[in-house]
């Protein structure tokens, strides 16, 4: 069984980090939410190797005639079809100068106080500006922006003059400012920029580069930033406008631009052509998060999650471009290409925060969605009371079309092998067909109501599986995380409803909510220039039991310990998200009444994880992020850093010879040995889950149509 290693020290990162996604080479649209860059659009250079010997001038930037069209349209649109009651007023603009502010300098290292205070006069006109179609104001905001960008990026060059003391100390950089004041003077934000850049060079200088090649590279990367800003277009300012609009009005409502809606629609054919890889943005790093199997990036061998992307360069090109601080959709479109070209990708190898970079040759190939289609493994119990038993898995990426055909062949194979219960792995699963998570759900019940859709009229449609057909009867578990949501949530809740199935994991992601894509081009239009599309919330998911799953998901009936705190991730993190609310209940029958099994349940899983090895060191690092969360700074004393990696490194090499041991394996000298297969095997939350699925089995007592009496 292919069980992927689950590197706890990693975990803490999720629940401080937001999480962009890139699917396959492009920018991905989640259905379980749409990733919104805090940083200005910019367009990236036709000739980014090429470094800039021409003075560099910033354009002068206005609306376009098809803006005034569009914006009309968009707010339109909203006021008329959107599922929430859109004023546009005031109190809305107030929101949407707010966001355009947080869109345009997140981190607050480009504005002072003086600059909001001169903005503080827009406060309360977008709503004219839009109504009316002038944008005026918000180019004017822009403009700024982009100037004091350039003033920082220059002053960042001239702190290149001479190499930090990077001994300094007490000397930090704060790097969480979202919640920060406005710098009040220049010399306030002087010293932020000091920080800023400082960290920039003390990351090369542990990664073994002398000052010269330090001061050579970021050099480079801040001339870039500059020459990008040269390259802003009108485009760029309206889609960060009608962003700040549209999530003003809903976590999930969204502008397209034209170019992005190119990117939906390739989506949407399920066939790109790409290298098969996950990406996500962190810090200010390009991070592969998964790998489609078999595709480009993984026959390769070399790659790995957790790997970092430094540089790409394509195939005639001598000189890689250092990605490092790049927006996420601009490396991707460095990485895309046709099938067949080839792309060359220095990676730092991830998990050992090692000083290694290695070169990477992919021949790009087409991917298909369906590649990631779901997949069945045996679980044979390896030892205890349960040694060769035997499970079904079935891990599920997405709700792809056909998805529950894949499934039902999926059982069969499994019923073949004579499994005994039946897992379905829904980590990480953000969502997709809505018809399949319906047909999924009625794979394990006869018939009844999977998930109920109220829209805007007040209306509500009970969807339903009608053919009277279970393909599986037996035990069944479903694992979900933060991260399952939409589809995962609506079938997990049909599950635990029903009485149908055990949910054990996290709280999932609480996106209970319906979105419609819709272009903003008529069939009449005479612009020069296309003008994208947007995506709008038109209804709410509810259970059956007549509750919402926005906002508060699916609860397990078996929680896993998380150092991710509900309130401040998924959908309850965002403040413009639809609130919970329930409805009445559908009918439908319940088919077990899980209370007592899951209480004994529950005891046995806390006295199995108190003892467990793996376990144990996720209890660790839950204390160690607790006690650490609130930080928002990072030292920038070399020694301190270096110490504080080599601290970091000593704990996993621990926990590695620790695994190997209990494996019966050799243990290693240091982490950049090539290490044993079977540590990738590790999953101590899959291991787990099977273990519960086994209780459940060991009851005797659990079975479809049959109300639960009997305790373990």
């Amino acid at each position: 069984m292919q069980i992927k290693q689950v590197d706890t020290l990693g975990l803490l990162s999720f629940a401080k980090k937001a999480v962009s996604f890139a699917l396959f080479g492009i920018v991905t649209i989640s259905t379980a939410v749409y990733a919104q860059t805090s940083t200005v659009e910019i367009s990236p250079s036709e000739s980014l190797n090429t470094e800039p010997e021409e003075v560099l001038v910033l354009p002068i930037l206005s609306q376009e005639k098809q803006h005034a069209k569009s914006v009309r349209r968009i707010s339109d649109l909203f006021v008329r079809a959107h599922y929430k009651k859109v004023e546009i007023d005031d109190a809305l603009s107030a929101q949407i100068f707010a966001r355009y502010l947080d869109l345009l300098d997140n981190s607050k290292h480009f504005f002072i106080a003086s600059d909001i205070s001169m903005f503080e006069k827009y406060a309360d006109k977008f709503d004219e500006a839009i109504k009316l179609g002038d944008l005026s104001l918000a180019y004017d905001i822009y403009q700024s922006n982009l100037e004091r960008r350039q003033e920082r990026f220059e002053y960042a060059l001239t702190l290149l003059n001479e190499e930090f003391n990077f001994e300094q100390k007490d000397d930090k950089f704060f790097y969480d400012r979202e919640d920060a004041a406005w710098a009040s003077s220049q010399t306030e934000l002087n010293e932020l920029w000091r920080q800023r850049v400082k960290y920039d060079a003390l990351n090369l200088k542990l990664a073994d580069k002398t000052w010269d090649e330090t001061k050579d590279i970021l050099d480079k990367r801040y001339k870039r930033a500059i020459r990008r800003l040269t390259q802003t277009n009108s485009e760029d300012v309206f889609q960060t406008l009608m962003n700040a609009f549209a999530r003003s009005i809903e976590a999930h409502t969204s502008y397209l631009s034209p170019r992005n809606t190119e990117r939906f629609q390739m989506n949407m054919n399920l066939e790109l052509e790409g290298i098969g890889a996950v990406l996500r943005s962190e810090d200010d790093h390009t991070v592969i998060m998964s790998l489609v199997a078999g595709g480009p990036a993984d026959k390769t061998g070399q790659i790995k999650p957790q790997d970092k992307i430094m540089g790409v360069a394509q195939e005639d090109e001598k000189t890689f471009i250092d990605v490092v601080g790049w927006r996420l959709d601009e490396v991707v479109d460095l990485i895309k290409g046709p099938k067949g070209s080839i792309v060359r990708l220095q990676v730092q190898k991830g998990g050992t925060d090692t000083k290694n970079i290695e070169e990477i040759v992919i021949t790009r190939d087409k991917v298909k969605l369906e590649d990631r289609q779901a997949k069945a493994e045996v679980l044979i119990a390896p030892d205890g009371p349960n040694a060769g038993k035997k499970l079904g898995v079935i891990e599920i990426p997405s709700f792809y079309h056909r998805l529950h055909a894949d499934v039902i062949k999926l059982i069969s194979d499994l019923k073949k092998e004579q499994v005994q219960g039946i897992i379905i792995d829904l980590r990480g699963n953000g969502g997709g067909s809505l018809p399949e998570a319906i047909a999924l759900s009625g794979l394990f019940i006869d018939e009844g109501p999977v998930v109920q859709i109220r829209y805007e009229s007040g209306r509500v449609d009970i969807e339903k599986n009608r053919d009277g057909i279970s393909y599986y009867d037996g035990p069944l578990t479903v694992m979900v995380d933060r991260f399952s949501a939409s589809a995962s949530e609506i079938f997990a809740a049909a599950m635990q409803d029903f009485g149908r199935g055990v949910i054990i994991g996290e709280q999932t992601f609480g996106k209970g909510t319906v979105q419609q894509h819709r272009s903003l081009e008529r069939a009449f239009d005479v612009f020069d220039k296309p003008i994208g599309a947007v995506q709008f919330t038109t209804g709410k998911f509810y259970r059956i039991n007549g509750g919402s799953t926005q906002h508060l998901g699916v609860k397990p009936d078996i929680l896993y310990p998380s150092p991710i705190d509900p309130a401040n991730w998924g959908e309850s993190s965002e403040d413009t998200a639809l609130p919970w609310d329930s409805i009445e209940k559908a009918s439908y029958e319940v088919l077990a009444d899980n209370t007592s099994i899951i209480k004994a349940l529950r005891l046995k899983h806390t006295q199995r994880t108190k003892a467990d090895p793996e376990f144990q060191y996720i209890f660790s690092d839950i204390d160690e992020y607790n006690e650490n969360k609130d930080k928002n700074f990072i030292s920038l004393v070399a020694s301190q850093r270096i110490a504080e990696r080599k601290e970091i490194e000593i704990k996993r090499l621990t926990r590695v010879n620790e695994r190997l041991i209990r494996l019966g394996l050799p243990v290693v000298e240091s982490l950049e040995n090539d290490l044993p297969e079977a540590l990738d095997k590790i999953d101590p939350f899959l291991s787990e889950a099977a273990n519960i699925t086994f209780d459940i089995i060991k009851s005797g007592s659990y079975a479809l149509n049959k109300v639960v009496e009997d305790a373990l």
